[in-house]
């Protein structure tokens, strides 16, 4: 079945004639589990990460445009890049909030963003993301602008996101840092590296003792190619100034698959 032609009863979805800008945004509320925090009580990246590509999901789904619908007619969405950027972090069982809500809809691709809220409801950091739809099959992008008719464009926000778009990231001076085998816990349901793990073994980098002294400010990964169970993947890490370091990732030896940018702050 081709995934533009599915009935709109079944998808659940129809033009929207009138839509406030407060309803285009999706809010989700959480808490700082104890095991999603670190020995410094701060939740991880990796957990916020997984927290955002989450109410990403939940935000579709709610729309008539998830990951699940898509999937039964072999399409997929796919994250092409990240940068979040933290004041601070929520403390172990601290509640806080994430909003997100579309910013742009492209041909190819469209950007979300977030906002994490502590619990008195005040920003305490945000982020920014592209994402891209692709087919399962061929892995080549699918046209935004034909889905549902164009609907998606009905979500598109004027919400401020006060942090700076990815940049473009480049390691010109790479140190290695050691390699690592992609196992089973590495992979998600659309059978490659999960992308949060990238984020979980680029930190990993970092001695223990960074982390006692500094958190990280802003986190940026570009994703480049996909990498699959037994790839071993090449660590490459360069300082690029006093708290910043650009990471590159390659597959067995050749091809590049993640770049990343990581920001401290004491």
């Amino acid at each position: 079945m081709n995934i533009w032609r599915i009935a709109k009863k079944d998808i659940g979805t129809k033009r929207i004639e009138s839509m406030t800008e407060e309803s285009k945004v999706g809010t989700y509320r959480f808490v700082a589990e104890p095991f999603h925090v670190d020995f410094m009580e701060r939740l991880t990246m990796g957990v916020l990460g997984n927290h955002l590509l989450n109410c990403a999901g939940f935000h579709a789904a709610d729309r008539g445009f998830g990951i699940a619908t898509l999937n039964e007619n072999h399409y997929t969405w796919v994250l092409s890049r990240l940068a979040i950027e933290m004041e601070e972090m929520p403390h172990a069982y601290e509640h806080f909030t994430i909003q997100t809500w579309v910013e742009n809809v492209y041909r190819l691709f469209t950007d979300r963003n977030f906002a994490i809220l502590n619990k008195d409801g005040k920003p305490i950091g945000y982020a920014r993301s592209i994402w891209a739809m692709i087919s399962m099959e061929t892995r080549k992008p699918a046209d935004l602008l034909t889905l549902h008719g164009g609907s998606i464009v009905d979500y598109v926000c004027q919400k401020d996101c006060p942090i700076d778009k990815p940049g473009r990231i480049k390691v010109t001076h790479p140190q290695a840092m050691g390699e690592y085998r992609v196992k089973y816990s590495d992979i998600d349901l659309n059978g490659h590296a999960n992308s949060i793990k990238y984020i979980e073994h680029i930190l990993d980098l970092f001695p223990m003792e960074m982390f006692r002294k500094k958190q990280v400010h802003r986190f940026e990964m570009a994703y480049v190619a996909e990498s699959y169970y037994g790839d071993t993947l090449s660590f490459f890490q360069e300082q690029t100034g006093e708290n910043e370091y650009d990471v590159e990732v390659k597959k067995n030896g050749t091809e590049v698959v993640v770049r990343s940018k990581v920001i401290f702050r004491d």
